[in-house]
């Protein structure tokens, strides 16, 4: 629902006026000052028409009255109709969450809210995922539309950063046992229901100082216009309370205090229809204002699966005879990428299929040694990066087999794939070439976010040849290889000391530190469970690139808000122009100069002012929802451009407005 004519839809229209009323309730109205101002001005006037104590002809008091209450009304439409937006979403993920269903490893069946984190459920093909989880056995093809809206499968297994699975999804072939890593309540489903229902909104940093600002500008024209009746009684008149009221509301920003709520709930309501999930509105604003954009190679710039191309030996080493200890020392390596070693090995080169030894002990990788492997009786056979693996192997890392396994892995690197050196027992033996395959249209968006001003850094495990061909091929403008997570932490770190603001993108568990440390951490969906609780956000279709589309997000919510500010306090000189002559002509007569408009008198100026102020923001409400069109430019053209439309259409706009309004209401006879 992104075109004006479905904003305004039935469905959507009517629920939302029903919630407008409610929204005057004084507990909810207190939330926004200048709006609770002006229904208390509101009020007063009609408080004044019952006792009888205004000197106004009684026409003209009942028209302001309504127009004042109408100001607020349009409000809290507005702010009605940008939750409205969501509540169509939460009701289909609510139907999809109360379908869930939990299979037990016993063969028994539970409802999915009875599920406690660290339970096991096992999904077979058809059959809904109950609850967030990982997938502890097995591989299946998971439908993951429901939530993402992407209708292709995709594939989720046991190990590696393709584990995590979430409620709701569907398996759609063979089976896998899922461990449930969510508290009750706490899932997936249940964040975003309450995300797109604004239950869980908060105020923002930037939406907290405007607030302030907007309530400090109340005071100071309350204050301004309480002092007006004595100056004017120093002047031998009198100034009605309804006109002092007018001109109260008029000064005041209303235009943007009524709409400012709905900008950040339609800021927030425009990720989450873009699939990504954002855990609070202040990463949202965060991602506008992002310096440094860090981005984990592998899932991220690469597709993830990196796959065996070839094998290597050193010299007095048979190809047979790496190709079998690489097959060896990945037999309990689950990951794409061990897998693909023993395709290769049984395919290409022959190797017997294997199953690993009994009483083998698998060596997992981790990011701080950067290997794996088996160990058991037939020995040691190590893979993984060709520097940890000489360092692992000291007595060997002098000798002519090393000098010959780090020339052929910088051939292997210089080509941008990924050498991973094997030993066994000690003895080098060569190294696998890993193919990396970039994502498509990768380059062409890095080249966007260099023109917004924004620097890339791609964060590898790779050695810095294999990174630096890869960062060429992608276009980023900056690489740290051989990164641990210490690493992308100290990286982080050094950047923001700098003051800047840092984005980060990944997807393992490696990469979770770095998330939380991040100003705006987007973990992708099929990353582990972890990357996605340490992230502020969470892609639901797990593309990267669309960070771009999340930072043009972040920014198009600021440019908003900014330029519905700037026309809001534009439109106010022109409002000036229209009452300040009309309160005061009677008793100064040269002030009649000002009338610039010709409005045709003062009842009918100030009538028009108020009609103006009011009808503004159900005029505005679409660009509110819609948010300010955003195109990649530096912030100076930015401002430029926001102060050519939005600071001088906000000052003609009144102008044009209010004299129409002033011909209709003189040619009504209105007042």
């Amino acid at each position: 629902m992104t075109t004006a004519q479905s904003m305004f839809s039935a469905k959507l229209v009517v629920p939302a006026i029903g919630d407008a009323f409610r929204k005057l309730s004084p507990r909810q109205l207190v939330k926004n000052p200048v709006l609770f101002t002006t229904a208390v001005v509101a009020a007063l006037l009609t408080v004044l028409v019952v006792v009888g104590e205004d000197p106004l002809p009684l026409g003209f008091q009942l028209q302001l009255i309504v127009w004042l209450w109408l100001t607020v009304l349009f409000g809290t439409f507005a702010e009605a109709l940008a939750e409205g937006r969501g509540r169509a979403q939460a009701a289909s993920l609510r139907a999809a969450k109360s379908e869930l269903v939990a299979t037990l490893p016993d063969g028994r069946t539970v409802a999915a809210s009875a599920l406690a984190r660290g339970d096991s459920v096992v999904v077979a093909a058809g059959e809904l995922i109950p609850a967030d989880g990982e997938v502890i056995a097995g591989v299946a093809s998971v439908n993951e539309a429901a939530i993402t809206g992407e209708s292709a499968p995709v594939i989720r297994e046991a190990g590696g950063d393709r584990s995590a699975v979430t409620a709701g999804t569907r398996v759609i072939s063979d089976s896998i046992t899922v461990r449930v890593t969510q508290e009750p309540g706490k899932g997936f489903l249940d964040r975003m229901i309450a995300l797109v229902e604004g239950a869980e909104r908060q105020k923002t940093p930037n939406e907290i100082a405007l607030t302030i600002l907007l309530v400090g500008l109340t005071i100071i024209f309350l204050i301004a216009v309480s002092t007006i009746p004595s100056f004017a009684s120093y002047a031998g008149g009198k100034i009605p309370v309804a006109i002092l009221a007018a001109l109260l509301v008029t000064l005041i920003p209303t235009t943007i205090a009524a709409l400012l709520s709905a900008i950040g709930i339609a800021g927030m309501d425009r990720l989450v229809r873009f699939n990504v999930l954002a855990k609070s509105g202040r990463a949202v604003e965060a991602a506008g204002d992002v310096d440094v954009l860090l981005l984990d190679k592998t899932g991220t710039i690469t597709i993830g699966d990196r796959q065996a191309g070839d094998f290597i030996a050193v010299s007095g080493v048979t190809v047979n005879a790496l190709a079998a200890a690489a097959m060896l020392a990945s037999l309990g390596d689950e990951t794409p990428e061990g897998r693909s070693i023993v395709v290769l090995a049984r395919e290409k080169f022959g190797v017997a299929a294997q199953e690993l030894p009994d009483g083998a002990q698998v060596i997992p990788f981790t990011a701080q040694t950067r290997l794996s492997g088996v160990q058991g009786d037939f020995g040691l056979v190590q893979k993984g990066a060709v520097d940890a693996l000489l360092r692992a192997n000291p007595e060997a890392a002098n000798g002519k087999d090393a000098f010959e396994l780090r020339r052929i892995s910088e051939e292997i690197a210089r080509s941008g794939q990924t050498p991973l050196g094997v030993s066994r027992d000690g003895r080098l033996l060569g190294v696998i070439a890993l193919r990396d395959v970039i994502k498509t249209g990768v380059r062409e968006r890095f080249a966007e976010l260099r023109r917004t001003g924004i620097r890339t850094v791609m964060i590898t495990g790779d050695n810095p040849l294999t990174a630096a061909s890869i960062a060429a091929e992608a276009g980023v403008d900056d690489f740290l290889a051989e990164a641990t997570p210490e690493d992308k932490l100290a990286l982080i770190r050094r950047e923001q000391q700098g003051g800047k603001l840092v984005a980060m993108c990944g997807d393992g568990t490696n990469d979770a530190p770095a998330l939380a440390q991040a100003d705006v951490g987007v973990a992708m969906n099929t990353g582990t469970q972890a990357a996605r609780e340490a992230g502020n956000m969470v892609d639901l279709d797990s593309d990267p690139t669309k960070l771009i589309e999340i930072i043009g997000l972040g920014k198009q919510l600021l440019m908003t808000r900014g330029a519905l500010t700037t026309f809001s306090v534009s439109n106010d000189v022109a409002k000036y122009f229209a009452i300040i002559p009309a309160m005061f002509v009677v008793l100064y007569p040269g002030l009649g100069v000002l009338n610039v408009m010709r409005l045709a008198s003062p009842q009918s100026a100030i009538l028009s002012a108020i009609i103006f102020n009011a009808l503004i923001i159900p005029a505005l409400v679409p660009l509110a929802l819609k948010g300010v069109t955003y195109k990649p430019m530096g912030a100076g053209a930015l401002l430029a451009r926001n102060l050519a439309v939005y600071g001088l259409g906000g000052l003609i706009a009144p102008f044009v407005g209010i004299k129409l309004i002033d011909l209709a209401v003189t040619g009504l006879h209105l007042a």
